[in-house]
């Protein structure tokens, strides 16, 4: 028994991880971070296993675990005690991990409303049908659909220079 809980976890560990990493990065931007997040992740799936009855759901399951691993960063994390003028700002120059095309794509995704983003990001980059993502963010298909469909509209309009036309007159 013990051994098919192994062997059931590595296959979920073999067929996800490349995914879930894609997922971390987009949600914190920085490799070791999301490491960190997919390591938890696959930490609290391992003492939960018992729970997941469908290998179906195994993707859209781990996807969950890490999104609230990456909320706990921030429930964790003490609000700043100094105020912001008093901060130093470094070096604007960015590195070469921030130049070309994926910089730019990356920044752009990162400028949407989170409300846009999540579906677009969860969608396109964790590949998940139109029902899990509304299953995930416990909104409707419709309302997922529409998010997407705005979300790539927003996006286009960032990449192209412009600001969308509704956001111009303070329209969501």
């Amino acid at each position: 028994m013990a051994g098919n809980r192994q062997q059931q976890f590595e296959a979920l560990v073999r067929a996800h991880s490349g995914e879930l990493y894609r997922y971390a990065y987009w949600l914190c931007g920085q490799d070791a971070l999301a490491q960190d997040l997919v390591q938890e992740t696959f930490l609290r799936a391992w003492r939960s296993l018992d729970a997941l009855r469908d290998d179906i759901a195994a993707k859209a399951w781990l996807a969950t675990i890490l999104r609230r691993e990456h909320a706990r960063l921030y429930e964790r994390k003490p609000m700043p005690t100094t105020d912001i003028t008093d901060l130093e700002l470094s070096d604007d120059t960015p590195g070469p991990e921030h130049r070309g095309e994926d910089a730019v794509l990356r920044a752009a995704i990162a400028r949407l409303e989170p409300k846009y983003r999540e579906p677009l990001v969860l969608q396109v980059l964790g590949g998940f049908s139109c029902a899990e993502v509304a299953a995930q963010l416990g909104i409707s298909e419709s309302a997922v659909m529409t998010q997407v469909f705005r979300a790539r509209q927003k996006l286009r309009a960032l990449l192209d220079g412009k600001e969308p036309e509704a956001e111009l007159h303070g329209l969501p």
